[in-house]
């Protein structure tokens, strides 16, 4: 591999240096690139996108039902009288194809199990997915709120949480979905230049960068998760949200890239910390992996009055493309409470920006300021998620919310988590197999690592004499695989992130053995400039746990 200055690399986001590590990795034409960088799923659920297609079918002959005397390749808009009474005929004429029963059973279970009206719903359904209307109302059409609330409810806070007390506004994906968040907290004064903001690490790294932007320049306060006690978060880094200072928690539940949830210690200690010391602690949580999480509880769950929930559909269903995801908000939180606490000068100023809205600008909730300046405020009519990418958002709930067996959720888990073994078994360190792990990713701990295979002196070794993004390099140019920096995500020691979702299992194998190969390398290169004296290697899948 020729010379390479890795110093010019030092600033990059680790999604800027996958590139260069793909364009290395994929310069060997007798070499196979396998891409674990990036968390794109390599699974999907398809009945629900069945439905959506069949749904379409239905919605246009509805559409050209309207305006059936025009002639062919004109429709106009459904009609709401006897929609469900052709939508069921619709579906005894095309039973035979992919995705109509399941639609049928859809209806069913809105109408018997929800308690929402037919045709009412087919009615919206159909609208939305021929995407004929704007959406009305703008921050969620009015079915589709109910029906994503009752999935994220079942998912995130275990059912126990009374409906009308959630408020959902649908984003384009968790991305947009933090992106309005920070920019409604500043424009409503929830946080200024030089605030403290508490970030739980490892975290994704944009997440990591936006505080520090020109747009809100906030302290960030690092609460470290613990790689030697599974990555959960020790009471002394969780008692840092003790400081008045801080102004919100901002955390990945479970963890990216570690890939572990908050275990029931940590949610109630931070649960206890908000109730009785900080109960004006704002808590901006991102759960997109929690239904990977085997018996998951959201921070939404234990402290709804304070936490912005964001969870997107991207990954679990597979549909990073389609953009989908909802903030969730209590209908008695602290964000409306501290913008009421503003002075009387800081309320007038927001009267002035949202006086076309409402002339009660005072009574506006913090999650329809949201809506508004995910529009820039005059733009609010036209704001709101377009009406098929809710539709496919409904489809997905009702694929989840219907199968009640979980056999969806039990085949992903399993693809993953077999992913996981293979993976560890070839690179010969045993998986660590604990109830908060969710295995969406994995971190490869260089030390960790080279000390399991080979003993602590060789790991001492590598630790002073390799450069890890060096590593990277020559992983992806000579094995073709590509990794990202532990250290972009805030990882206190050198690691490398690897996505489970996005191979085959096969390819996970693969991967092991070429890191094992690797660190047989530089082995031998540690014996030659010791003499020997480091152990033998371990045998594949009897090394030591490691995360």
């Amino acid at each position: 591999m020729p010379h390479i200055d890795y110093s010019k690399y030092a600033n990059l986001s680790p999604f800027e240096l996958k590139d260069e590590l793909i364009k290395l990795a994929s310069g060997h034409p007798d070499m196979a690139m396998l891409n674990a960088g990036r968390g794109n799923p390599n699974f999907l659920a398809t009945l629900a996108r069945r439905a959506f297609f069949q749904l379409g079918l239905f919605a246009v002959s509805e559409a050209e039902y309207s305006y059936s005397y025009m002639p062919e390749g004109i429709g106009g808009l459904p009609k709401a009288r006897d929609i469900g009474m052709r939508f069921h005929i619709f579906v005894a004429h095309n039973r035979d194809k992919p995705g109509v029963v399941f639609l049928e059973r859809a209806v069913s279970y809105v109408r018997d199990q929800l308690g929402m009206p037919e045709d009412e719903f087919i009615l919206e359904m159909v609208a939305g997915v021929l995407g004929c209307n704007y959406p009305v109302p703008p921050r969620m059409l009015k079915c589709s709120e109910q029906i994503v609330r009752h999935y994220i409810v079942t998912e995130m806070v275990g059912g126990n949480l009374p409906m009308s007390d959630v408020d959902l506004f649908a984003v384009e994906g968790g991305t947009a979905a933090m992106t309005y968040i920070f920019n409604t907290m500043r424009e409503n004064k929830l946080i200024a230049p030089g605030d403290r903001i508490a970030i739980g690490m490892p975290a994704f790294t944009p997440y990591i960068e936006i505080p520090e932007l020109n747009d809100y320049r906030l302290e960030e306060v690092l609460i470290n998760a613990d790689p030697n006690a599974n990555w959960q978060y020790p009471d002394a880094e969780l008692d840092k949200l003790l400081d008045p200072k801080i102004k919100a928690f901002f955390v990945i539940n479970p963890s990216n890239p570690p890939s572990v949830k908050i275990d029931d210690k940590g949610l109630q200690r931070i649960a206890d910390i908000v109730r009785t010391k900080r109960p004006d602690l704002m808590v901006l949580t991102d759960d997109v992996y929690g239904t990977f999480a085997d018996g998951f509880q959201s921070l939404f769950a234990m402290l709804p009055h304070n936490t912005m929930l964001v969870y997107s559909f991207s990954k679990y269903f597979g549909a990073t493309g389609w953009r989908l995801g909802v903030v969730a908000t209590h209908a008695d939180n602290v964000m409306d409470r501290t913008i009421a606490a503003l002075s009387e000068s800081e309320k007038k100023e927001l009267d002035e920006r949202y006086a076309s809205l409402t002339p009660d600008v005072r009574a506006l909730k913090f999650i329809d300021r949201l809506v508004a300046d995910s529009r820039t405020v005059a733009l609010n009519h036209t704001a709101g998620l377009s009406t098929p990418q809710q539709v496919q958002m409904v489809m997905f709930s009702l694929f989840s919310l219907m199968d009640q067996q979980g056999a969806y959720k039990s085949a992903l888990k399993k693809i993953i988590r077999h992913r996981d073994t293979a993976l560890y078994r070839e690179l010969g360190v045993e998986s660590v197999r604990d109830e908060n792990f969710v295995d969406y990713y994995t971190l490869l701990d260089l030390g960790d690592i080279t000390e399991k295979l080979y003993g602590r002196e060789f790991s001492e070794w590598v630790m002073k004499t390799k450069n890890p993004t060096e590593i990277l390099f020559r992983v992806a140019d000579e094995t073709g695989v590509v990794l990202l920096p532990g250290r972009g995500f805030g990882t206190l020691r050198p690691a490398a992130r690897a996505s489970l979702a996005n191979l085959n299992e096969y390819e996970y194998a693969s991967i092991g053995r070429s890191l094992r190969k690797l660190a047989a390398e530089y082995h031998e290169q540690f014996q030659q400039e010791h003499g020997g004296g480091s152990k033998p290697p371990a045998k594949p899948g009897n090394g030591g746990k490691n995360r």
